[in-house]
């Protein structure tokens, strides 16, 4: 839904998915309702495994690394990094914990729910995720709120 809100304010975007193959086909019903299935295409399959082509202006990473440790992210961050054009940016929209790691609460509770339901998950802290970004070989990385909506948003630059 992410890349099909930015394809509706922006004529020129076009959008590619990647996800399991039952995941997209319900993408791809989201888009053809959106009057926009001419500009999405997908790549099915792991993030992790799947190649992801290149030329991106930018990559959308919404509510994906919380579910996995710190060199396991950092090994994704690598990938979309290459496949991002050299004046690209990721965009990475997550519940993120204050450095106190207990504000925002509804964050610090977000990750007692990546504790109990994932293997190594967790919801990182502005600090860790730019560290994982610029391990990935990003030069810059901004935190920017999204008031009302209760996530904050990672804006990390080639």
């Amino acid at each position: 839904m992410w890349g099909l809100a930015f394809a509706e304010q922006n004529p020129n975007a076009t959008v590619v998915g990647l996800d399991w193959a039952s995941v997209l086909e319900v993408a791809k019903e989201n888009a053809r309702a959106a009057g926009l299935a001419d500009r999405y295409s997908t790549i099915i399959g792991n993030a992790f495994d799947v190649d992801l082509g290149a030329g991106y202006d930018i990559v959308l990473i919404p509510n994906f690394l919380h579910h996995f440790d710190p060199e396991t992210n950092e090994s994704l961050l690598r990938k979309v990094h290459a496949a991002l054009t050299p004046k690209g940016i990721a965009l990475t929209p997550d519940f993120i914990p204050n450095e106190d790691r207990i504000s925002p609460a509804r964050d610090a509770m977000f990750s007692l729910q990546m504790l109990g339901a994932t293997p190594h998950g967790d919801a990182y802290t502005f600090a860790e995720l730019d560290r994982m970004f610029g391990n990935a070989g990003f030069a810059r990385n901004e935190l920017r709120d999204l008031a009302p909506h209760p996530q904050r948003l990672v804006v990390s630059y080639k």
